[in-house]
């Protein structure tokens, strides 16, 4: 009886040990799409949130508008993005610097990515490649414009359901 009783408890103890690993081993990736999202509460987006994919940039410089290569925008997915950039009074940007940002405001984290402009396609559109959102939510996507000496952002706000 002994023998039996000693064989349950080791049976045990490596049981909870395997549980205890695949848990920590698979916490990267059930945790940001199920357990953040809990622990952060049912925060929704503002009512008012602009989710326009055409904007006039911060201080009004620049009229900028991105469209994707994927529609809906994808979950988990790199994707990449076109985006357009005029002066306030319609010409093309053309040979604009662009740094590309963004993040979850709502949870305090950003992109999972680092995307960048990879190709300037000419008549004011860019091409961003490395776009990514790895859960559902509110989203902002930042671009810095730096072009003929001027300098101005632009924020994107994005509803993924």
């Amino acid at each position: 009886m002994k023998k039996q009783t000693t064989t349950v408890i080791i049976t045990t103890v490596i049981t909870t040990i395997i549980v205890i690993i695949g848990f920590i081993l698979l916490m990267p990736i059930i945790g940001p799409r199920f357990i953040h999202p809990m622990m952060m509460g049912n925060q929704s987006a503002p009512a008012d949130l602009d989710t326009s994919t055409t904007l006039l940039s911060d201080a009004g410089l620049f009229r900028v508008s991105y469209s994707s290569d994927s529609s809906p925008l994808p979950l988990n997915q790199i994707h990449s993005w076109t985006i357009h950039i005029e002066t306030a009074d319609g010409q093309p940007v053309e040979g604009a610097e662009i740094l590309v940002d963004g993040g979850m405001p709502q949870h305090g984290h950003g992109l999972p990515t680092q995307p960048e402009v990879t190709e300037d396609l000419g008549n004011g559109d860019y091409r961003v490649e490395g776009m990514k959102f790895q859960m559902l939510g509110f989203w902002e996507v930042k671009f810095n414009i730096n072009a003929d000496g001027q300098s101005d952002n632009v924020t994107f706000n994005l509803i993924l359901e």
